[in-house]
């Protein structure tokens, strides 16, 4: 019940875009926020974007506003970041988690965790 599975990782050149997708139980998508957090290797995790349970309000990183977009389909029980213009960057694997409506975009505060989907950016 309190599982999140990430899908629609790939290859995609520098430009290019993506849709990844969150599928959760209706349970946390009714009472928890879900962001999106992108992790290379050896780094930390990094804040993408945040969408809340209780009104729907987005939340994004500087490094991803005006490229990203968050949304949530409660008839498919998905949360998908559609990512546009990527920038070129080594492999990385994107984490959907789930937390309290408290602090969008804080690692610490994400109680629940997908197992990611890899992405890489490159030509």
């Amino acid at each position: 019940q309190l599982q999140l599975v990430e899908s629609g990782g790939g290859l995609v050149q520098p430009g290019g875009s993506l849709r990844l997708s969150c599928t959760a139980s209706r349970f946390i998508l009714e009472y928890y926020a879900i962001g999106w957090f992108r992790q290379a290797p050896g780094k930390e995790h990094e804040g993408g974007a945040d969408i809340s349970s209780s009104d729907g309000s987005t939340y994004y990183a500087d490094s991803v506003k005006g490229r990203f977009t968050i949304s949530k389909d409660n008839t498919k029980n998905t949360v998908d970041l559609q990512m546009n213009s990527l920038q070129p960057a080594g492999p990385a694997v994107y984490y959907c988690a789930a937390a309290g409506d408290t602090d969008p975009l804080l690692v610490s505060t994400y109680a629940y965790w997908g197992q990611g989907t890899p992405v890489t950016v490159s030509s």
